[in-house]
């Protein structure tokens, strides 16, 4: 029963941070995508190729079904982040439940988004030479692998530091330095993956779009964590005060 309600509310967090995701694509990313769009089609239409006005789905019915799939992907998200969550919920700092999902989205955060921005950039649409898109997506899923590396070390020396009865300053300060040396080192060691971005391409337009991927991707995790933190706060909260009725 336990787990039950443990993945009911990483469904339930997964399916609101989706949905919030959605939100700030729509408000925030698809306008960007908008510009580049019309760079492209401005392109296509100079060469006589095939332009977005010509396509049979329009932009706006694109964007709901974004919407009913990053919904979807949130549960499905939501699902792994509560497994996660229980499997490492007795090593995460923290006092509370929602202090501790916090830690594991800023964790996450870093890994799956942060790092990958810094080795892969992400492009907008019409932006970059397509045939390194196989080049890109490998060097992604490597440095995806690296960052899950990369926190498998710094908890290893938490953990060892932790066993000598180091102080949690000195614990913090250590993991902190380790952070601090290891992941610019992993940046300069991955193969570089970025696109040569082409002369006639604005570069707020770029930088507009990375802005904006990466506050989308932030919103979920947050609303992930905080929505997911306070289910589960609530229900210790619950059986704490069932115990305390009991006695």
């Amino acid at each position: 029963m336990r787990l039950y309600r443990l993945l009911r509310d990483g469904a339930v967090s997964g399916a609101v941070a989706g949905l919030t995701a959605a939100l700030v694509m729509w408000l925030h990313t698809e306008p960007v995508i908008r510009r580049a769009l019309v760079l492209e089609d401005a392109r296509a239409h100079a060469v006589g190729g095939h332009t977005h006005s010509d396509e049979v789905v329009s932009r706006t019915a694109q964007v709901l079904a974004g919407a009913v799939t990053a919904a979807l992907v949130g549960v499905l998200f939501g699902l792994v982040f509560a497994v996660v969550f229980a499997r490492t919920r007795h090593r995460l700092p923290g006092r509370t439940d929602h202090s501790r999902a916090l830690w594991l989205a800023m964790v996450g955060f870093a890994v799956f988004v942060l790092l990958p921005a810094l080795v892969v950039p992400a492009d907008p649409p019409g932006v970059g030479d397509p045939d390194t898109v196989t080049r890109r997506t490998l060097v992604y899923l490597l440095t995806i692998l690296v960052g899950l590396l990369l926190v498998g070390v710094v908890a290893a020396l938490d953990g060892l530091l932790r066993g000598r009865d180091v102080a949690q300053p000195v614990r913090s300060t250590a993991d902190l330095l380790a952070v601090a040396v290891l992941v610019p080192l992993t940046v300069w060691l991955l193969p570089a993956a970025a696109s040569t971005i082409p002369a006639d391409v604005p570069a707020d337009l770029v930088w507009d779009f990375r802005l904006a991927s990466i506050a989308q991707q932030a919103s979920m995790w947050l609303v992930l964590a905080c929505v997911f933190g306070l289910l589960q706060s609530r229900r210790s909260t619950a059986a704490r005060e069932v115990q305390t009725a009991s006695r």
